[in-house]
């Protein structure tokens, strides 16, 4: 009787990872003809220009202030713990190299796309989810527009976009929080932390770094519009799509990261 029970419960197990892996098996295939549509919009003859502006100002502009915050305080704590650990080997006065090098070729990227994604991921999954729930998408189709062409496509650009400039901001503003506290916690001339920068950092580390935010970007505004589309369940369905949003975005962050650092090392 009980070895029925265990095989009664291995099958129901084996079975629900079948229905799992079915499940993410669709799931990839619904994001992929989403994909496939956006970039078909990309070539088509009107872009929606307005629109594109309108959400480099809602996704760039607006999330300034948290990536500035983020930015200062990761280049403070890089200081203060680099000089630290740099002490112990007579190597105190190359905090900057280390400060540079960091927030070029991954902090400053990878923090950067983390926020964004937190922030901007979520409203845009809130958005469209909710019009996906009380059937404004479905009003759209009904009057011959495409939604990607005018949800979808606009966020995508605009995303994609903003993230390089916003990296450019953070990595500035970790540099100046790096000087701040090498000056005054570690008494580093502002000039001679400077120029250990600009001695290590070289254009193909910012570069390096700057072309994974592209990736960033596109990967924040398709995970946040797909499940913005799929959402169902009304307000709470909106609330689960805005959740999956952060947690898709922020692992397909860390994940892609990886393999374009290993992409750029081997170019």
């Amino acid at each position: 009787m009980s070895s029925v029970i265990l095989e009664s419960r291995a099958e129901k197990k084996v079975e629900h990872l079948g229905d799992r892996v079915l499940q993410l098996i669709e799931t990839c295939g619904r994001f992929a003809r989403l994909v496939a549509a956006t970039t078909r919009a990309v070539f088509r003859a009107r872009l929606p220009v307005r629109e594109v502006v309108r959400q480099l100002e809602a996704i760039g502009a607006r999330s300034l202030t948290i990536v500035v915050l983020t930015a200062l305080f990761t280049g403070m704590v890089l200081a203060l713990q680099t000089g630290i650990a740099l002490a112990r080997f007579g190597a105190k006065p190359y905090v900057g190299s280390v400060i540079g090098l960091s927030l070029a070729r991954e902090l400053g990227p990878v923090l950067t796309a983390l926020m964004v994604g937190g922030r901007v991921g979520a409203g845009i999954t809130a958005e469209i989810g909710s019009m996906q729930v009380t059937e404004q998408v479905d009003a759209i189709r009904s009057m011959g527009a495409d939604p990607v062409q005018k949800l979808v496509l606009p966020r995508v650009i605009a995303a994609t976009l903003a993230l390089p400039l916003l990296t450019v901001f953070a990595n500035v503003l970790g540099v100046l929080g790096g000087l701040a506290i090498a000056n005054a916690q570690f008494h580093i001339s502002p000039n001679f932390y400077l120029q250990t920068i600009f001695d290590a950092v070289t254009l193909e580390d910012v570069m390096s770094g700057l072309a994974k935010t592209f990736v960033f970007g596109w990967i924040i505004a398709m995970v946040a519009c797909f499940h913005g589309l799929n959402t169902s369940g009304g307000t709470v369905g909106v609330g689960r799509a805005t959740t999956r949003t952060v947690v898709t975005a922020s692992v397909a962050i860390l994940i892609s990261d990886f393999f374009l650092t290993q992409l750029m090392l081997a170019l």
